[in-house]
């Protein structure tokens, strides 16, 4: 069965021709209201992807994702491995916060937030602006042989687009190994670091081949958010859309005619001038209705709106809005599927915040040596052998710390000496005894509760589990 003339754009995403090549999109420069906030917007998550790594709170880098040595700092907040807990409900948290926002707002989050639209859209875009000028003369520069003013000027975009992703790589490297780290590595020069190097350099040209080739296809093809959006728009979600009702009305669209009364002849105010069209940064035709490939940038709302202005037509044609509002003139309001994810979300955040203020700067385990028993001494006294390990969670050395039983009289004696230091941000490691009078062991296995101290300050508790001789009575 063929499909409907007005039905092909359904067939395939807009960046594949009828060829099933590639349709290389040469977005209009965008201008208006929403493109300057979005602007605002952009320049202010730059700016922090690019401090974050070079601030430090208490010592401790604002953003720090080591998966090497599998330190992280989150808002400055240091997680070890034994907090792994902690980053998976955040990461739990961030799920169900972008699928709310998505089931509102549909896929605001791509064309606001995502560093992939921030990086192409404005940067990389505006740098091919300024060295190729705008949609027309990019798809002339296109068309034209490779003369002197091509080359100069590809081969001069292209060396500041591997600039740009030489810097990017850098940033992302201070995230992974640390500023302070890659700062290091900079002052030491690229030949003491050669793996490191080469691999800043792979990086370099992944995100090069991304923004200079691959661009939009990586919201439209690799992306998995666009196709979950397709699952959580309902006709409640307020999107960027096209108000057909009012653009096509009886007669359905046409070119503008200045002597013509529109609203007499049945004509919708859409004048298929395909300003929207041009200005999208996906090449789709958003008057087509809700497609995968709209990241709602609103730079279609900003081009419409200034074509009404200038024909004298009320603006909104193409607005966020939800098909309920569109068909119905219904306002938006709270669904009960926004509502649950809203109460999931608040108590996710309240757990986590809860499991924050819980939570210890120092972490200290103390585990019986598999495979031992207990040793028999003089006088009745029962000894156990443990290995302990105590996490430093802080930016400061911890010193004089030693091991009290706070549940049951009895002495702990660590292998190496009774006093000792943990690094910061580091650990401490080693042996102990743990000596008990067999008066105290009620059963062959007790639960003793541990205190750590430095100096005279108890600093964290911890539990282990002390075997006896069994008792037959």
């Amino acid at each position: 069965m063929e499909t409907p003339k007005n039905e092909k754009f359904r067939d395939s995403i807009g960046t594949i021709n009828a060829d099933g090549k590639r349709a290389w999109v040469f977005p209009k420069k965008p201008k208006g209201k929403l493109y300057k906030y979005r602007s605002y917007v952009s320049y202010g998550l730059l700016l922090f992807l690019f401090s974050a790594p070079f601030i430090k709170i208490k010592g401790n880098q604002f953003l720090l994702f080591n998966v090497l040595e599998r330190k992280f700092n989150i808002f400055g907040f240091p997680f070890w491995p034994q907090d792994f807990h902690l980053v998976v409900i955040s990461m739990i948290i961030g799920v169900v916060f972008v699928t709310l926002f998505t089931v509102v707002f549909g896929r605001v989050f791509c064309g606001w937030i995502c560093p992939q639209t921030i990086f192409l859209e404005m940067v990389f875009r505006k740098i091919e602006y300024w060295i190729e000028g705008d949609r027309g003369k990019q798809i002339r520069l296109a068309k034209q042989p490779w003369n002197a003013e091509k080359i100069r000027k590809k081969v001069l975009k292209w060396f500041v687009f591997f600039l740009i992703s030489f810097g990017i790589a850098n940033v992302f490297l201070a995230y992974i190994i640390g500023s302070d780290e890659l700062l290091l590595y900079i002052s030491n020069g690229p030949a003491n670091h050669i793996s490191t190097f080469i691999a800043l350099l792979i990086f370099t040209g992944v995100f090069y081949f991304v923004f200079t080739w691959f661009r939009e296809q990586v919201c439209i093809i690799a992306c998995p958010y666009g196709r979950l959006q397709g699952v959580l728009l309902d006709n409640q979600s307020v999107v960027v859309a096209y108000d057909y009702k009012r653009g096509e009305k009886e007669k359905g669209r046409a070119k503008f005619n200045k002597r013509e009364d529109r609203i007499a002849s049945g004509k919708g105010d859409c004048i298929d001038c395909k300003q929207c069209v041009h200005v999208c940064p996906t090449g789709i035709d958003i008057r087509n209705g809700t497609q995968l490939e709209c990241v709602n940038c609103t730079a279609c709302i900003d081009e419409c709106d200034t074509i009404m202005e200038n024909i004298g037509y009320p603006k909104g044609l193409i607005r966020f809005a939800s098909i309920e509002n569109i068909e119905k003139k219904s306002p938006f309001k709270l669904t009960a599927r926004m509502k649950g994810y809203a109460a999931v979300l608040t108590i996710l955040f309240g757990v986590l915040t809860g499991m924050l203020f819980l939570r210890n700067d120092v972490e200290a385990k103390v585990f019986r040596l598999p495979g031992q028993l207990y040793e028999r001494k003089a006088e009745g006294i029962i000894s156990n052998v443990y290995s302990f390990k105590i996490v430093n969670k802080t930016t400061e050395e911890i010193n004089d710390i030693h091991y009290e039983l706070l549940s049951h009289k009895g002495k702990i004696e660590t292998v190496t000496h009774q006093d000792f230091k943990i690094p910061k941000q580091g650990m401490a490691e080693g042996s102990l005894f743990i000596e008990l009078h067999q008066s105290q062991l009620k059963k062959d296995r007790v639960k003793l509760k541990i205190g750590v101290y430095s100096k005279d300050k108890l600093i964290e508790t911890t539990t282990t589990n002390f075997l006896g001789p069994r008792k037959f009575w």
